[in-house]
C-alpha cells in the first residue's frame, strides 16, 4: 500500500557565522523590473506566460461546463482530516476542516502547474515592487467580487491577511509574520511591507493566501468551528454538506474571473462532491457502485486484484498508470524524538534496518513500488556521492554536532535478502543496540535505563496492518515489543495534533521552489506546537540554519544546495524509517470525462481541467 500525501544550484561559500546569514527578498525575484506593473512573478528564472497570454497551455478554452465529479482527497491541510470533518473553517488549528474550501476563495495570484515557481494575477490584475524588494504593490481587478455582488476590496485584503497572520494556523501564521504592515492603500490597491529579513517564501504566501469579506466576518469568531458557509469569491460555492459524511461545491456560473486568463478552461464540473469514508474498503466498494465517480488508488493490493469487476471489464470504468513528474516526497514511520527512548541515532538506525522492504514488497505490494531513502526521491535535491563544495560551506559550521555520516555518502537502506527474516540485518541492528548501551536479556531489548524497549504504531485503517505486522514481526525477533493501534479518524486527528504517538506513518512532498512548508515539517519552532507538521519532533539547529537558506534561496543552484545538505542531515540522524515510492499515479474513473490534448506537468488536472461528456454518462447508465 502507498500512503497518503498528505504543490538551484550555485552557492557563493561565505566564511563563519555570514554563510548562514537571510537572504532578504530584495535579492530575489532579480529579473524582476521596479516600479513597474507586473502580470506575474517568478522566483527562479523568466515567466512562460507573457502579458497578454490567452490561457495555459493545459486548458482547452472550448471545454464545455456541467456535470459532477465526486472523489475523495488524497491530501491535506492545515487542520484537515483525511476521514471526517466537522468545521468550514480549515485556516485553523481547532476542529477537522472539509476539502475543497478553497475552491470557494480567490487568491491575489495563482500558480500554472506547467511551472516550478511561477505566479500570476488573479484576484490582482498588477503587482508592483519597490527597489529594495521589501514592498509589494498589489492592484486588485475591477471585476474582482465576492459571490453576493460586493466587490473584493483592498480593505478585504488587509483584513485576511492580518487575520492569517495573528489568528490562523500556526503553520501558515509562521509564515506570514514576516509581514511587517499591510494597508489599503486605496480602494483597489494594497502594499505590503515585509520585514527586513523576510524570506521570499513570504510573499509567495501572501499572494496565495484566501480573500475573506471582512463584512461578512464582522461579529464571528475566526478561530471558531464553523458550520455556516462564509462568503467566498472563487469559482464555487460551498452547497449540501453534512458534516462527516459529504460535502458539495457548486459551480458559480457567472464568476467574475471566468475570463481571466487564469481561468479560462478551469473549473468546468457545475458540482465537486468530496465523500468521507473511515473505512478503504467500503470507499473502494463506493467507487464499485458509482457513488464515487474518480478514485486515485493508493493501495497496491487493490491495483493489482480487484479492479476487474465488470464496469471495467466492459470498460464503463477506467484506469490508467498517470505519469508523475513530481518529485515523490517521503513516505515513512516517523520516530516521536519527544520520547527519550527515541533519542539516541543509533537506536533509531536500528529499528530501520529491521524493515524488510524486499520482503515486504515481493509479498504484499506486488512489486509496485521502489524504495525510499529521502524527502526528494526522484528530484535533483536529492544528495549523492560526497557533499560538493557548496554544501560544505553549509554543513562545517556544525560539523562537531553533526553525525560524521552527514560528510560521507548519504545514507541509503541496505538491501535484504528478502527473506524477512536476514540475519545480516539483525546482527548489524544487534550491534548498533549494543552500540548505544543497550543489551538484549532473554527475549527482552533494554535501554540503558533498564526499561523495556517498546514501540506503538499508530494508525486509523487496518489496510496498513500487513505491513506492520511485517515490520513488528523483525522487531520481536530482537526482543522489541510493538503492536499497531488502531483507533477511529477524530482520535487519530487529536493524537497526532497533540503528538501522543510512538511511531506515525506520515507522508511530505517538498516543494519544488522555496517555500516554508519545509521549515513546518523540519524546524524547531513546530518540534512541540500543537497541530505541526514536525511529526518527529526535530529541534536541530543546524536544521534550521539549512532550512532559512532554502527558504530564501535566490537562485535555483543554490535552492538545490542547500536541500541537498538538508537531506545528507535527516538520512544520517535516522529520524525516518523510509518506505517507499513508485514513478505513477493510479488513477481510476467512470468513463463520464474528456480532458485537454495537453496535461499539466506537475498535476493530473482532473478537478482543474476536466470536464463531463453527456453522452458517455449515458453510456456507463450513471446520472449527471
Amino acid at each position: 500500500m502507498g500512503g497518503p500525501d498528505l504543490s538551484r544550484r550555485s552557492f557563493l561559500a561565505l566564511g563563519g557565522a555570514a554563510a548562514f546569514a537571510p537572504l532578504l527578498v530584495r535579492d530575489a525575484f532579480a529579473q524582476l523590473e521596479t516600479d513597474t506593473p507586473l502580470h506575474g512573478i517568478s522566483v527562479f528564472g523568466d515567466l512562460k506566460y507573457g502579458p497578454d497570454f490567452p490561457h495555459f497551455d493545459y486548458a482547452d478554452p472550448e471545454a464545455p461546463s456541467g456535470g459532477r465529479i465526486v472523489t475523495q482527497s488524497p491530501v491535506r491541510i492545515y487542520n484537515q482530516n483525511f476521514d471526517t470533518f466537522d468545521t468550514l473553517n480549515m485556516h485553523v488549528l481547532r476542529g477537522n476542516g472539509a476539502y475543497g474550501m478553497t475552491l470557494t476563495y480567490a487568491t491575489l495570484m495563482t500558480g500554472s502547474s506547467d511551472e516550478t515557481s511561477s505566479m500570476y494575477g488573479y484576484a490582482a490584475e498588477t503587482v508592483s515592487i519597490s527597489e529594495d524588494r521589501l514592498i509589494w504593490r498589489f492592484t486588485l481587478h475591477p471585476d474582482a467580487a465576492f459571490h453576493d455582488g460586493t466587490p473584493i476590496t483592498a480593505a478585504d485584503v488587509v483584513f485576511s491577511l492580518t487575520t492569517l497572520r495573528d489568528k490562523g494556523h500556526e503553520n501558515l501564521a509562521s509564515t506570514l509574520r514576516g509581514i511587517e504592515s499591510v494597508e489599503a492603500v486605496d480602494e483597489r490597491t494594497v502594499s505590503v511591507k515585509l520585514v527586513e529579513d523576510a524570506g521570499i517564501s513570504t510573499i509567495l504566501t501572501t499572494a496565495g493566501c484566501p480573500i475573506f469579506s471582512a463584512a461578512w466576518w464582522e461579529g464571528r469568531d475566526f478561530q471558531g468551528t464553523l458550520s455556516e458557509a462564509p462568503l467566498g469569491s472563487g469559482p464555487y460555492k460551498v452547497g449540501r454538506f453534512n458534516f462527516g459524511t459529504f460535502i458539495e461545491f457548486d459551480r458559480v456560473p457567472d464568476h467574475w474571473a471566468v475570463k481571466r486568463p487564469v481561468m479560462i478552461g478551469r473549473y468546468n464540473f457545475d458540482r465537486i462532491r468530496y465523500e468521507y469514508y473511515r473505512d478503504r474498503t467500503a470507499s473502494f466498494e463506493a467507487f464499485k457502485g458509482g457513488s464515487i465517480l474518480f478514485r486515485e488508488e493508493f493501495t497496491s493490493r487493490n491495483w493489482a486484484n480487484d479492479y476487474n469487476f465488470p464496469a471495467v471489464t466492459d470498460g464503463r470504468v477506467k484506469i490508467e498508470e498517470y505519469p508523475d513528474e513530481t518529485p515523490s516526497g517521503g513516505q515513512g514511520w516517523f520516530f516521536n524524538l519527544r520520547r527519550p527512548k527515541f533519542a539516541d541515532r543509533r537506536v533509531r538506525q536500528a529499528l530501520g534496518l529491521l524493515f524488510d522492504f524486499e520482503w515486504t514488497n515481493a509479498n504484499i505490494m506486488y512489486n509496485s513500488f521502489e524504495r525510499s531513502n529521502s524527502f526528494f526521491e526522484k528530484s535533483e535535491s536529492m544528495a549523492s556521492g560526497l557533499p560538493s563544495e557548496a554544501e560544505l560551506a553549509l554543513l562545517e559550521p556544525f560539523r562537531d554536532d553533526l553525525p560524521p555520516t552527514v560528510f560521507e555518502e548519504p545514507y541509503i537502506a541496505p538491501v535484504t535478502n528478502g527473506t524477512g527474516r536476514d540475519r545480516d540485518m539483525m546482527r548489524r541492528a544487534l550491534a548498533l543496540f549494543e552500540e548505544a548501551g543497550c543489551r538484549l536479556e532473554g527475549r527482552r531489548m533494554l535501554l540503558p535505563s533498564g526499561e523495556h524497549l517498546t514501540m506503538e504504531f499508530l494508525g486509523n485503517s487496518d489496510t496498513f496492518e500487513p505491513h506492520h505486522n511485517a515490520y513488528i514481526r523483525n522487531l520481536s525477533q530482537l526482543g522489541i515489543q510493538a503492536n499497531y493501534r488502531i483507533v477511529d479518524a477524530a482520535q487519530y486527528s487529536l493524537r497526532q495534533r497533540e503528538f501522543d504517538f510512538d511511531v506515525v506513518v506520515s507522508r511530505f512532498t517538498m516543494a519544488m521552489f522555496p517555500s516554508p512548508f519545509i521549515r513546518l515539517v523540519f524546524g524547531s519552532a513546530g518540534a512541540n506546537s500543537p497541530g505541526s507538521f514536525n511529526m518527529a519532533g526535530i529541534a536541530n539547529p543546524a536544521i534550521d540554519a539549512v532550512l532559512e537558506k532554502i527558504i530564501d534561496a535566490k537562485t535555483q543552484e543554490e535552492y538545490v544546495t542547500a536541500n541537498r545538505a538538508l537531506d545528507r542531515i535527516i538520512r544520517a540522524e535516522h529520524y525516518v524509517v523510509f518506505q517507499w515510492h513508485k514513478a505513477t499515479r493510479w488513477l481510476a474513473y467512470w468513463d463520464n470525462y474528456d480532458r485537454p490534448a495537453t496535461s499539466p506537468k506537475y498535476d493530473t488536472g482532473v478537478l482543474d481541467t476536466w470536464w463531463t461528456r453527456p453522452d458517455r454518462i449515458q453510456a456507463t447508465g450513471m446520472r449527471a
